[in-house]
Order: C-alpha cells, then sequence, then structure tokens
C-alpha cells in the first residue's frame, strides 16, 4: 500500500474523530457517546493499515480534541479510554487464554474510569461532594455500572468489528490498495 494512500486516509479518520468530539459541544448527550464513535472509527485504521498507523491517529486526534472539543470531559474520555481502546482490544484479543481477555479488557477500563475520575477532581476541580445523593457516595457504584455497560459496549464492538468485515472490509481495502 503507497505510504501517501495511508497517510490520506488516517488523515480522515483524524478529521473524522475531530469533528465528531467538537460535536460534543453541540449534542447534549454527546459527553459519552461520541468519544466512544470516535474511537471506534480507529478499528478501520487498527484493520486495514495496522496499529501503528492506528496510534498517531489516536495521538492526534487527542491533541486536537484536547485545544478544540467544546466538552473536556468528552475530551478526557477520549484520550484516557475511548481512542486507545481499540488498539489495545486487537492485541489483547490475541492472547489465546480463555479468560485472560476478558480480565485485562476489564482492569484496563477501570484503570481508565478510576484515573479519569481523579482528573476531574483534583485538576478539573469538581467537587468530591457532587458524587454524593442523599449521603451516598456513588463514584463506586457508578464504577459497578459502568463495568457492566462496559461490558455490553465491548461486546457491541466486537460484533461491530464482525459487520466490518462482513460488509465492509473488502470494499475498502480495494479502494486502499
Amino acid at each position: 500500500m503507497n505510504k501517501s494512500i495511508r497517510l490520506a486516509f488516517c488523515g480522515t479518520i483524524t478529521a473524522l474523530s475531530t469533528v465528531l468530539m467538537f460535536l460534543t459541544g453541540i449534542i447534549t448527550i454527546g459527553t459519552y457517546t461520541l468519544p466512544a464513535l470516535s474511537g471506534l472509527l480507529l478499528t478501520v485504521v487498527v484493520i486495514e493499515i495496522g496499529p501503528a498507523w492506528a496510534w498517531s491517529v489516536y495521538i492526534a486526534t487527542s491533541v486536537l480534541s484536547f485545544f478544540i472539543a467544546p466538552d473536556k470531559e468528552a475530551a478526557l474520555l477520549y484520550i484516557l479510554f475511548f481512542g486507545y481502546y481499540p488498539i489495545i482490544k486487537s492485541f489483547i484479543e490475541q492472547i489465546k487464554n480463555k479468560y485472560l481477555p476478558y480480565l485485562l479488557k476489564l482492569v484496563v477500563f477501570n484503570i481508565s474510569v478510576i484515573v479519569t475520575f481523579y482528573i476531574s477532581i483534583y485538576i478539573f476541580a469538581v467537587p468530591k461532594d457532587s458524587f454524593e445523593i442523599f449521603g451516598i457516595y456513588l463514584p463506586w457504584i457508578l464504577l459497578g455500572i459502568g463495568n457492566i455497560t462496559f461490558v455490553l459496549y465491548d461486546f457491541a464492538f466486537s460484533s461491530l468489528i464482525v459487520m466490518y468485515f462482513q460488509r465492509f472490509h473488502t470494499t475498502v481495502h480495494k479502494w486502499l490498495k
């Protein structure tokens, strides 16, 4: 594959991902959904060109999102999880052990969520009491709900990858040649 074609393809995915991240200021439910969709675009780069190129798309989109995304929480979610997850998912799923990939995915997710929480508290100065309702401290409950949501997200993500291979891979692969 010609290097200029790969570069153009990665530039297009970076632009699309950055536009999705910019839309977080316009679409109110975009804080969580748009970083996830933006990260899904990296899957195409991983499949068609390889993880090394996907890392460059992730870095470029992260930098651009940090500066131009109106919703900084969405940018943080992309940078600390949704952006790199499609890349490491491809590596984790190559492990032959039956249960280890699931464990590693959950560990990566939980570390990302906890780091995001502490960055929100100590850097973005989100008050800790905003995580309390009726005297109940919610982060642990939200982490449990988040783990269930992540398992569903990962299952849907894997299903989308299968669908991509069935419907689009051949066409995109021919286009990139």
